[in-house]
């Protein structure tokens, strides 16, 4: 199915981008003889002189004023690219020393930062799964299934009580969905007003940032000057964690859904499979335990905590 839907995505990125880049290199070579022929230099002259300005563009080196790339705040921007596996290209070293520490530095930071938005999923999960069971409560307590005086822990029988009760995955899946459009539509419109991009284009870049894709073609606060500069670089920092954090939650939510999918057709197919060697549906339904349905890291996170995601269902 992953290689399906690579085979899908790159037949739509093709048709959709191809004809795009085949009018943007014919008119590059258009202006590059018109060029030529303009200022009498020879096409392979100027294209060698290119070649230096793609260098020095490698190198952090442009035509329009922007921030420095290696002083202190412009590090900082990079090795949160880094830790946060965003990685959007415009820095990178150019030294041996640099190259040699990146690795070392990648390394332990990527790992740290794993482990710190699998602590963030955990925490988001366990203050939803807080806010829903008090709302179920409340919900009980109207409809006169709960007893008013009802306390965690009291005696009460499983089936009037909350024991054993998680949240539904799609319920979190629903309110993640919400917080992200409202987090992405938020910082859309301040990289609309503070960047001039247009809204679409930040929606875009709100999404490769915080999904941590990173192409680099569109990268926020570059400038060397912005009008209310330590507020912007503020909320950029605050939206881009937030945002990073609260995407990699939905990004294992939905893995969680893809999962189920994934499990309800693997049982079809084994009940199918028994069905036809004659075996009992008893032998069927004993081969939902198979080594997909537990899981570890974030996965695990989400079996624990959420219902619809327990192997007997």
């Amino acid at each position: 199915l992953l290689a399906l839907s690579l085979v899908a995505g790159a037949t739509v990125f093709s048709a959709l981008e191809s004809p795009g880049e085949a009018e943007a290199r014919a008119r590059w070579g258009a202006t590059l003889r018109n060029f030529s022929a303009a200022h009498g230099v020879a096409e392979p002259e100027l294209r060698a002189f290119l070649r230096h300005y793609e260098a020095a563009l490698a190198a952090g080196v442009r035509a329009d004023a922007l921030r420095p790339r290696w002083d202190f705040p412009g590090a900082f921007y990079f090795v949160g690219t880094v830790v946060s596996t965003i990685g959007f290209g415009m820095t990178t070293p150019a030294t041996v020393g640099g190259k040699a520490f990146l690795i070392a530095y990648g390394l332990f930071g990527c790992a740290g930062t794993i482990l710190f938005f699998n602590l963030f999923l955990e925490r988001i999960i366990s203050l939803l799964a807080f806010i829903m069971r008090a709302c179920r409560e409340r919900q009980l307590r109207r409809s006169g299934l709960l007893p008013a005086t009802f306390r965690r822990g009291s005696a009460l029988s499983e089936a009037d009580c909350l024991a054993g009760w998680k949240p539904s995955v799609y319920h979190v899946l629903l309110i993640l969905g919400l917080f992200a459009v409202l987090l992405s539509c938020c910082a859309s419109a301040m990289y609309t007003s503070v960047e001039g991009w247009d809204y679409m284009d930040s929606l875009y870049f709100c999404f490769v940032t915080f999904s941590t894709i990173g192409f680099g073609d569109l990268v926020s606060s570059q400038h060397a000057a912005y009008r209310n500069q330590g507020l912007y670089r503020l909320g950029n920092f605050l939206f881009i964690l937030l945002g990073v954090c609260c995407i990699y939650s939905l990004f294992n939510v939905i893995s969680i859904l893809i999962k189920q999918v994934l499990n309800w057709m693997l049982r079809k197919l084994s009940c199918r499979c028994c069905t036809a060697n004659g075996y009992p549906r008893s032998v069927c339904v004993n081969t939902r335990q198979n080594g997909f349905s537990g899981g570890v890291g974030a996965l695990g996170i989400m079996n624990n905590r959420l219902a619809e995601t327990s192997a007997s269902r």
